[in-house]
């Protein structure tokens, strides 16, 4: 690996230690503020946890990240990364719980803005609107979880010794499980903006186990999580544990638990498919605020004992780093690009050019777009996203889902489909009958991504997305996935 590239990767590094600096404290912060629990023996179980739910349950949050805004070069994902690191570790020097997520999202949009790419929207809302739900909703079931465990201690009527070692246990194994589900949920933060540029190839152990290119970013994530919380989240877990609210162990434990099931909630692929399977309503796979979910619990925790206990200066406080941390991260990013683009000569981001072709207007019509509302704009060719959603935007009649079938099928993106592409995707996850499509289709070029994917489908069944309903879901998501591999084998260089 070249010595440029492993630089790149450290900016990413040092945004899982400040993650790690920060969020630990969300997971064990009331546990050591209580005393209930040890700094030193929070910091190694929170480390080994964070690891394991990075690297087993932390794809589902990555896509959606990735979606937001696809950091197309090495030096984007480094200046992304760094700037939502920064912005992060000057509010852990002010020992302010602040929103990894928060940072990493207003630095991909700074990174949308300076390349003119255009802002996935729908995946933005997803993530905006989770941080109004994640703190209510950690707060109703710390309201209810406290409830309940109220009503069983006075029912139980166990021994005040035998309460404070269980209470310790529980504590113990809440953090656990809420290491787990911060890597899970935010090893997004970490390393969704170099997932697009990846340096790192899929590893073959055997014909069985493969050990990809993911997976290699999610482990050094969550390593560099684990450096953090060792090295640096006492201050800010000792805020956290007691600056807010103070809480008895009891309501510590009421705390971390709420906070960890909202993670969960948010970051699992298996209770998505469950329930997508039994005809439910799905929850989003979004990385959420980790400090969000945690001050929401302890605020639940504050509302019903009558909000007198709850520091409201500290609550704004907290508030206010919020609010100022994507907004200081987009800054950070922007004109850290600037720099690395034009004084230090780094490729940033790879263009990304548009063209109203003949076969994109084609499959336009076919999706239901009006395309004579643009008919004077075919066989044009645009530079960016923000050029020809410009030029489109002066059209009456397009409505937004259609701006975004246009760009869709107009992107061009060349894919040249070789016989060493496909002999490394051989060994991935692909089944047998997906490779033999791809090796049909050796040698052949389609300058829009879309027409690779439809020249699969028509050759196999197997590359063919299945009718969309709630069942169907979870399969079709998993076939995107898997396009997504390919797609980044087979492309070219503009």
């Amino acid at each position: 690996m070249e010595i440029t590239i492993l630089f790149f990767l450290t900016s990413g590094l040092f945004l899982g230690w400040a993650l790690g600096a920060n969020d630990a404290a969300n997971v064990f912060g009331t546990a050591v503020g209580t005393r209930m629990v040890q700094f030193t023996t929070a910091a190694m179980i929170c480390g080994v946890f964070v690891i394991l739910g990075a690297v087993f349950s932390g794809a589902g949050t990555t896509e959606t990240l990735g979606k937001l805004g696809s950091v197309n070069a090495l030096g984007g994902s480094f200046m992304a990364a760094f700037s939502a690191a920064l912005a992060v570790y000057m509010m852990t020097k002010l020992g302010l719980p602040v929103s990894t997520t928060q940072s990493i999202v207003g630095s991909i949009i700074g990174w949308n803005l300076f390349s003119q790419t255009q802002t996935d929207t729908t995946s933005l809302l997803k993530i905006l609107a989770t941080w109004v739900v994640s703190p209510i909703l950690a707060a109703i079931i710390a309201i209810v979880l406290f409830k309940l465990v109220a009503v069983f201690l006075r029912h139980a009527k166990i021994h005040l010794l035998r309460t404070d070692a269980y209470t310790r246990a529980g504590l113990l194994l809440a953090g656990a499980f809420g290491s787990y589900s911060l890597g899970a949920n935010n090893i997004a933060n970490v390393v969704g903006v170099f997932i697009p540029a990846s340096p790192f190839t899929d590893f073959h152990f055997t014909d069985l186990l493969t050990f990809t290119s993911t997976q290699q970013l999610m482990l050094l994530g969550g390593f560099a999580i684990a450096v953090g919380v060792f090295t640096y989240s006492k201050r800010v877990m000792l805020t956290v544990g007691g600056g807010l609210l103070s809480l008895s162990p009891i309501a510590a434990w009421v705390v971390v638990t709420s906070h960890s099931i909202v993670l969960f909630l948010f970051a699992s692929k298996g209770l998505e498919h469950f329930l997508a399977t039994n005809g439910l309503p799905t929850i989003p796979l979004v990385p959420v605020s980790s400090s969000q979910a945690v001050v929401g619990a302890i605020i639940g925790i504050g509302i019903l004992k009558g909000g007198r206990g709850i520091r409201w200066r500290v609550l704004g406080g907290i508030g206010a780093g919020w609010v100022m941390t994507p907004l200081l991260a987009g800054l950070i990013c922007f004109v850290g690009l600037f720099f690395l683009q034009n004084v230090f000569d780094q490729k940033v981001y790879r263009p990304v050019p548009y063209e109203l072709s003949e076969p994109a207007i084609e499959r336009m019509e076919k999706l239901g777009v009006a395309v004579g509302n643009f008919r004077d704009l075919h066989s044009r060719r645009f530079e960016t996203a923000i050029a020809i959603r410009d030029a489109l935007k002066e059209r009456t009649g397009l409505s937004d889902e259609d701006l975004v079938t246009i760009l869709d099928a107009a992107e061009l993106d060349l894919m040249v489909v070789d016989a060493t592409g496909i002999d490394s995707l051989e060994k991935s996850r692909l089944t047998d009958g997906q490779v033999q499509a791809l090796r049909s289709l050796a040698g052949e070029r389609y300058p829009h991504r879309w027409m690779l994917a439809d020249a699969l489908a028509r050759i196999s069944e197997e590359w063919r997305p299945r009718e969309k309903n709630k069942i169907n879901k979870i399969y079709n998501v998993d076939l995107k996935a898997r396009l997504a591999v390919v797609f980044r084998t087979f492309r070219a260089d503009q």
